[in-house]
C-alpha cells in the first residue's frame, strides 16, 4: 500500500485593518509581515473606505470578505461605531470578529462597542514595546487559538 503525502497549504487569513494613524499602520504592517501565520493585510484609512471595502464597491470591487477586522474607533468620515453597527446588522458580515483597537479609554466608548457586538475592545498602549505585545497577543489569540467562523458563501450586498 502506498501512502501519498500531500502538503496542504492553508489559505491566508484575510485581515481588514481600519486605521487612520500612519505610524500605527506601519507598526502593524511590519508585525504582520513577520508572523508565521499566512495573512493578507488589507488597509483602509477611514470609515467610508471600510464600508466600500466590505461591500466591494468602487476601487474595492472584488475585495475578499475578511476573516477578522481590526477597527479603530476614532475614524474620519464614518466613525468606528457606525462601521461596527453596519457590520453587525448585515447578515453576510455579522459573524466576522471585530476587534476594536483604539486610543479611547472612555467607558462610554467601550460600552457602546460591546453593545454593538464588538468581539474585543483594546486600548492602544502608548509605549512601543507594549503596543507590539498587544499586537502579538491579538495574533496569538485570534490566529492560533480561536476557530474562526466559516465565511458566508453569499455575495456581499447591502441588506
Amino acid at each position: 500500500m502506498k501512502v501519498l503525502k500531500v502538503k496542504i497549504i492553508a489559505k491566508p487569513l484575510e485581515i481588514l485593518l481600519v486605521e487612520d494613524n500612519k505610524e500605527d499602520i506601519g507598526l502593524i504592517t511590519e508585525f504582520f509581515g513577520d508572523v508565521k501565520v499566512r495573512t493578507n493585510l488589507h488597509i483602509v484609512e477611514d470609515g467610508d473606505e471600510a464600508v466600500r471595502f466590505l461591500y466591494g464597491k468602487d476601487q474595492f470591487l472584488g475585495s475578499p470578505i475578511p476573516d477578522i477586522i481590526i477597527l479603530d474607533w476614532n475614524l474620519p468620515k464614518k466613525d468606528g461605531s457606525e462601521v461596527l453597527k453596519g457590520i453587525k446588522e448585515n447578515c453576510n458580515l455579522k459573524s466576522i470578529p471585530v476587534i476594536i483597537l483604539t486610543t479611547s479609554s472612555a467607558e462610554k466608548d467601550m460600552i457602546r462597542a460591546y453593545d454593538l457586538h464588538a468581539n474585543a475592545y483594546i486600548v492602544k498602549p502608548l509605549d512601543f514595546d507594549e503596543f507590539m505585545t498587544v499586537i502579538g497577543s491579538i495574533q496569538d489569540f485570534w490566529f492560533k487559538v480561536v476557530t474562526l467562523p466559516p465565511k458566508s458563501s453569499t455575495l456581499k450586498k447591502m441588506d
